[in-house]
């Protein structure tokens, strides 16, 4: 059966910021979903809420998994919200996830900075678009510049976004996590706070550190996210080949 690859965006962007990695996979026959969270995208219209993400998640996974192994990706808030669904109580049909631009817990600190932060750019003229745009043209090659923007900005969203994270477990949920698991994270990534703490909870997880890259990844090295994909749709091909089907929607033991 063909792998089948789900995609998670991050907050304020949207399925958009996928469009590199769609067109390559579509190119070598590869299926892929790329989902918009609630009060992202298509959905901007919607209340943002942790139930209707992981809901979102979870219905993309569960429709993929009837046609095939799933490799499930994320990218910063979608990373974090792809791990604590995957180390859930209830194992998901997921044969593998690739975690990128989320090592860091959304708590304490480090969160309210990062809001107070998102709080002062809302407030600047043009509700700091302009920055958002120099610091793209900055950054991201001229191919994949505008993935990130192509959906619209989920600006009303983010702050709700940004404090409802706070409410995961991701130290249990990560640690729960058994299955092949790769956390990606660019060189200059500021999410790099607790990298360390993230391989301890998930010992078994392979590193990669993409150099000369921020947090936008995706965009700013494609190639090399995409080489990663092809790693995982391998170890997910490899473990299939090998393997008899298994049901992995059981509770986890506790």
């Amino acid at each position: 059966m063909t792998v089948q690859i789900v995609l998670v965006h991050g907050i304020r962007t949207s399925a958009t910021m996928w469009r590199s990695q769609l067109a390559y996979l579509e190119a070598h026959g590869i299926p892929a979903t790329a989902v918009d969270l609630p009060g992202h995208g298509s959905r901007m219209a919607e209340d943002f809420s942790l139930h209707e993400a992981l809901h979102t998640i979870d219905a993309a996974v569960r429709s993929a998994a009837t046609r095939g192994p799933v490799l499930l990706v994320g990218h910063s808030m979608g990373g974090l919200l792809s791990l604590a669904y995957t180390g859930g109580p209830q194992r998901p049909p997921v044969d593998a996830l690739i975690a990128a631009s989320c090592t860091s817990l959304p708590q304490g600190t480090g969160l309210a900075a990062y809001r107070m932060i998102a709080r002062a750019v809302d407030r600047l003229p043009d509700r700091g678009m302009w920055l958002t745009k120099r610091i793209l043209a900055a950054t991201i090659p001229i191919e994949t510049r505008s993935d990130f923007s192509a959906g619209g900005y989920a600006l009303d969203t983010q702050d709700t976004a940004l404090r409802a994270l706070s409410a995961l477990d991701l130290a249990t949920a990560v640690a729960r996590i058994d299955i092949p698991l790769w956390f990606v994270n660019g060189q200059y990534d500021q999410l790099r706070l607790t990298e360390s703490l993230f391989q301890r909870l998930a010992p078994h997880a392979e590193l990669i550190v993409v150099p000369r890259t921020t947090h936008l990844v995706t965009a700013m090295r494609p190639d090399v996210f995409n080489a990663v994909l092809r790693l995982g749709i391998a170890t997910v091909d490899a473990a299939a080949a090998s393997d008899p089907p298994t049901t992995r929607m059981d509770a986890r033991e506790p």
